[in-house]
């Protein structure tokens, strides 16, 4: 029988239910924590979190600024790729987590704990992403998932055990929450409760990062932006780090409805589940990048990118950041990037963004071959051997039906 964990590195928001998670690892595991908040920008004052976790009796407490670590190592080599999930969804909650478990775990090193934490229920993909990217990373470390344990399974019963045992409950916490939500600079998601019912369409006045498209300015606004190697490197001609462009997108997309997505999604688990997401500056930067694209990868290289980008989605979505099979295709992606350097401008009205300008000083894009006008380098006498040679399994297959 393996040893009880005796020091355990909680991811540690500082709302009730991590609150919660804290004591119970204290009192019925009885585990010395630590406690870890990683700020992603999700937008909220983490010092309370601290504050809070002294009150607990937590000695060693760590909230550390991530956000340019996430969109640098995280976000940016996931936008290379196009990634999508299910043809629409850009993996805002998905991406965070390898980040987020990744320095739990080597806090766990770096302070001896035998045990990491996490409040990711057992119904959900949340639990599976940490604990893949914590397996990847340290073979042997314990994880421990009060949610698969306990038997807290109402807001009744977690409210019950707060009261008993001190954890302080802020009054709009006493309620059931209309829903759950997450969020990190790259997006914000809703789920549960009130929009569990998929044909309900939400409240408008849920959403934080969007305004409604129908209130967004009648005028239009352009925007441009400018990329290095794949990655944006500025916006509207101010170069800014990969955090700070990202904001700034969020923003500017954000003032005018964009990148609202309501979904019904596969979870890993095997369940469908309703969520709905604000990803303003990542719709951007997901149609810009694919605006460089556009005119700087061959043809080729750009349909297999394509080809690939459903199966290194559903990686990063079911949890294998980690993994050798997205590394080696990172690298394949990568490699396609080299010359992927220019300019977009982006149109944004009322919950759209449309691409309607792209130039690079490495562009595929020849005006001299593709011009409708009279022009000296195709000869489109050539295109009747070209189309006959590509004919000629057709044609030998429809003659060998008439024997």
């Amino acid at each position: 029988m393996a040893p009880k964990p005796k020091k355990v590195v909680l991811a540690y928001s500082g709302g009730l239910d991590t609150s919660i998670i804290l004591r119970w690892l204290q009192v019925e595991k009885g585990c010395e924590v630590v406690t870890f908040t990683a700020d992603i920008g999700q937008g909220e004052e983490l010092e309370p979190a601290r504050k809070k976790a002294e009150l607990m009796g937590i000695r060693q407490i760590f909230i550390e600024d991530l956000k340019e670590e996430f969109v640098r190592d995280f976000v940016f080599p996931m936008f290379r790729a196009n990634a999508l999930y299910e043809g629409v969804y850009l993996l805002g909650t998905s991406i965070a987590r390898p980040l987020i478990a990744k320095r739990l775990t080597e806090i766990a090193i770096e302070t001896g704990a035998d045990a990491i934490s996490h409040g990711a229920t057992g119904k959900g993909n949340d639990q599976v992403r940490f604990e893949l990217t914590a397996y990847a990373l340290k073979p042997d470390i314990k994880v421990i998932a009060p949610w698969r344990e306990w038997d807290l399974n109402s807001r009744t019963k977690l409210i019950e055990y707060a009261e008993q045992h001190q954890i302080p409950i802020p009054k709009d916490k006493r309620g059931d929450a209309p829903y759950s939500m997450d969020a990190n600079l790259l997006h914000i998601s809703y789920e549960g409760k009130a929009l569990e019912d998929p044909w309900v369409e939400a409240d408008d006045d849920m959403y934080r990062l969007t305004v409604s498209p129908e209130k967004a300015p009648d005028k239009a606004e352009y925007v441009e932006i400018e990329f290095a190697k794949g990655d944006a490197v500025a916006v509207n001609g101010k170069k800014l780090s990969p955090a700070k462009l990202l904001a700034e997108l969020n923003a500017i997309a954000g003032r005018h409805g964009v990148g609202r997505l309501d979904l019904v999604e596969n979870r890993y688990v095997g369940m469908k589940s309703r969520g709905i997401y604000e990803t303003p500056g990542g719709t951007v930067l997901h149609a810009a990048h694919r605006g460089i694209e556009s005119i700087t990868l061959d043809r080729e290289a750009m349909h297999l990118k394509d080809e690939l980008m459903p199966r290194y989605a559903k990686m990063i979505y079911t949890g294998y950041w980690f993994a050798p099979e997205r590394e080696m295709l990172q690298a394949a992606i990568d490699q396609t990037q080299a010359r992927v350097n220019g300019m977009v401008r982006l149109k944004l009205f009322k919950g759209h963004c449309s691409v309607v300008g792209r130039k690079s000083p490495n562009s595929l894009y020849r005006m001299d071959y593709v011009t409708f006008e009279q022009d000296s380098v195709y000869n489109q006498f050539d295109a009747e051997g070209f189309i006959k040679l590509n004919a000629l399994r057709l044609r030998l297959g429809k003659m060998a039906q008439g024997k």
